[in-house]
């Protein structure tokens, strides 16, 4: 004869099954904010088991119903055949708002536990509280606060980022130079990083800069675009890169890209470009950078190898950017005009200068993935 469970293990037993799976929401969260959305996840178990699990997207999927908790319970009914979710807990990261609530109670859940409290949209209590109307003709038992700590900090640190790309983008232009309409990146929309003009050398302009893999260990990877192109035309091999474990720094020089672009075509020079990426790199925390250049553009390359002394790792050499672009409309899109194309115009015979080569110096012939793989093995291993 089986002895009943004592309450006490009972509800230890529930409350670690709780946190476990409110972590595995976490996970989802973290993809939501891989993805550019509000970082907020779901998960929907019954029985024990996972049936289906959401991530935030309603940017991505351009559906103001995309919410992570519609996200699961849509596919949780798919994989039961039945929109009725009898029996099973969903878990949120953050507090419901009132069209998941109903959507919940629709399903007839029998639980739903969330994280953190949301004090603007919160349907679980913090605004209102559609759980407990006792005029609906179904009941969801709801618990609130399973690691809200954590999920909580994920939402603030989400805001507090975009707070801050927002504020650089506010950031007055400068009477000498112009800055490329947002519209005009419009087909180029998933490629935005962040902005600065914080750098003394910069005087003000903006600079912007996309970052992947930023949790990845072992020097950076610092993808310079030659004069005829742009961060965007890096995209493919920075992506394959970050793939590979490694964390990917790519900007656009003053001039070029979603950067502030200076009138004056004398303005550019290579030594200036050199010393403002030397600043920007000098106040990454990262020990060790490897510039990486295409193998006929390799002057400014070198020279920031040799500005940034031990700091740097050595230098990448590829066949070419290689991203996939076809014509010319992708390489235009930042120039508008010829008086935003003072910077290519500048380099039109290239970088110019003659700098010598590095004395650690890895040349690909291909960019596949294996190749790239060698080139993060070469700069990562000890003693590089």
């Amino acid at each position: 004869m089986n002895a009943p469970v004592p309450e006490a293990q009972a509800t230890s037993a529930k409350t670690h099954i709780d946190e476990c799976a409110m972590r595995l929401a976490l996970s989802m969260a973290e993809a939501a904010r891989e993805a550019g959305e509000v970082p907020v996840g779901a998960v929907l178990v019954r029985d024990g088991r996972v049936i289906a699990t959401g991530a935030n997207a309603p940017v991505g999927l351009a559906d103001p119903t995309a919410h992570a908790e519609i996200v699961a319970l849509r596919a949780a009914a798919a994989a039961l055949g039945n929109y009725r979710l009898d029996g099973c807990t969903l878990y949120v990261t953050l507090e419901p708002c009132p069209m998941c609530a109903g959507a919940m109670l629709h399903a007839r859940l029998a639980r739903v536990v969330f994280g953190a409290a949301d004090p603007r949209t919160g349907a679980a209590g913090s605004v209102t509280d559609l759980f407990a109307e006792p005029r609906l003709n179904h009941h969801t038992q709801v618990e609130g606060g399973v690691l809200a700590a954590e999920c909580g900090a994920l939402l603030q640190d989400f805001f507090r980022e975009r707070r801050a790309v927002q504020a650089r983008a506010a950031e007055p232009l400068r009477e000498d130079a112009l800055r490329t309409p947002r519209a005009a990146f419009e087909a180029a929309a998933d490629w935005e990083g962040a902005y600065r003009s914080d750098l003394p050398a910069l005087e003000g302009l903006r600079q912007h800069a996309v970052e992947l893999g930023r949790e990845s260990s072992g020097p950076g990877f610092l993808l310079l675009h030659g004069p005829a192109e742009w961060s965007l035309h890096w995209r493919a091999i920075a992506t394959a890169l970050a793939g590979q474990g490694a964390r990917v720094l790519v900007p656009d020089l003053i001039g070029f890209g979603r950067s502030d672009k200076p009138k004056r075509q004398d303005f550019h020079r290579l030594d200036w470009h050199v010393e403002v990426l030397r600043q920007w790199c000098e106040s990454l925390d990262l020990e060790r950078l490897v510039p990486v250049a295409a193998e006929d553009d390799t002057a400014l390359a070198y020279a920031l190898a040799a500005a940034l002394g031990p700091r740097a790792a050595g230098v990448l050499l590829v066949p070419g950017t290689n991203a996939g672009l076809e014509g010319a409309a992708w390489a235009q899109l930042p120039y508008p005009d010829k008086g935003h194309a003072a910077a290519p115009r500048a380099f039109a015979a290239g970088w110019g200068g003659n700098v010598a080569a590095p004395s650690r110096l890895l040349r690909l012939d291909t960019t596949t993935d294996a190749g790239l793989r060698r080139a993060v093995e070469y700069f990562c291993r000890p003693g590089s």
